[in-house]
């Protein structure tokens, strides 16, 4: 059991409705600036893939900004860049070594909070050298962009449906980014006054953040879930959320369409069927599965 989500779990509602709100990418535009520079340049310094950059940016940014897997927590995006390079020959042609890393994949595929603070425990439990690696590529990460990243506003009609919401509904912010770095960002730019809660990696997964903190709590129709990746999609499904995508590339048209029609049908009653299912399909189109080398 994690003692991180007992927050979670405590949460009582206070209005009859539920929002979950991402926030890298989501609610700040600072997806491109963190990856760009700060997990990529720790990507290539710490995991030694210097003779491969461009291919290591490339596999990089693909995964974690242009595909699917937008969002995804930094291990899974971590194994998966790796097994991208594996499997493209150019790069593989340099005869630079891709480190096998089984002893992550176990870890990631054990079901705990994939975040720093489970990871340096179960490097001090192991003494994994494969582990510990990983450990110091996300606490070098970490301090990137604690030193890179600030003054980064929320989008244009965040605040606006922030205000909104607050009447009617109760907001947490649900995330894979470190907690520290999200109350940092949130209070930074005055909108932590809006989250009950804050929850980011390691309170688990983003499907267990509105599982634990909505689950049984509201009625059916009641939960929303607000996102800019897949991951935020399928934690809304598996809770029987609704899901508001804001779109890559068109965050501010997003924003200004849940602002103007989108929370009212939320509130209404009116979200679902059609328009919902048109939301989802313009936001399916703009996230592929391969990348565009193979």
């Amino acid at each position: 059991m994690n003692p991180s989500q007992d927050t979670l779990r405590a949460f009582a509602p206070r209005h009859s409705f539920f929002v979950g709100i991402d926030s890298d990418g989501c609610v700040f535009d600072t997806m491109e600036i963190k990856h760009k520079e700060c997990f990529i340049p720790a990507f290539i310094q710490d995991w030694k893939l210097q003779a491969i950059s461009k291919y290591a940016r490339s596999a990089w940014e693909f995964v974690n900004l242009y595909s699917k897997w937008r969002g995804v927590n930094r291990f899974p995006a971590l194994t998966r860049t790796l097994n991208l390079l594996r499997e493209w020959p150019e790069p593989m042609r340099r005869a630079v070594e891709i480190p096998p890393v089984p002893s992550l994949e176990a870890w990631i595929a054990s079901g705990q909070p994939l975040g720093n603070p489970s990871l340096e425990a179960q490097v001090n439990r192991t003494n994994d050298p494969v582990l510990r690696r990983a450990l110091e590529w996300s606490q070098d990460v970490n301090r990137r962009i604690a030193e890179m990243v600030e003054g980064v506003p929320p989008f244009p009609y965040f605040r606006e449906c922030a205000e909104h919401l607050a009447e009617r509904a109760d907001l947490i912010c649900v995330s894979q980014t470190p907690g520290e770095a999200l109350e940092r960002e949130w209070q930074e730019h005055g909108i932590a006054r809006y989250a009950a809660v804050i929850a980011g990696q390691e309170m688990g997964s983003k499907k267990e953040h509105l599982r634990l903190a909505a689950g049984g709590k509201y009625e059916n129709g009641h939960i929303l879930m607000i996102g800019d990746a897949p991951g935020d999609l399928e934690a809304a499904r598996a809770n029987g959320a609704l899901f508001f995508p804001i779109n890559p590339g068109h965050e501010e048209d997003s924003w200004q369409g849940l602002y103007e029609e989108g929370l009212d049908r939320f509130f209404q009653q009116t979200y679902a069927g059609d328009y919902q299912a048109d939301l989802i399909a313009e936001f399916e189109k703009l996230l592929p599965e391969k990348p565009p080398w193979q």
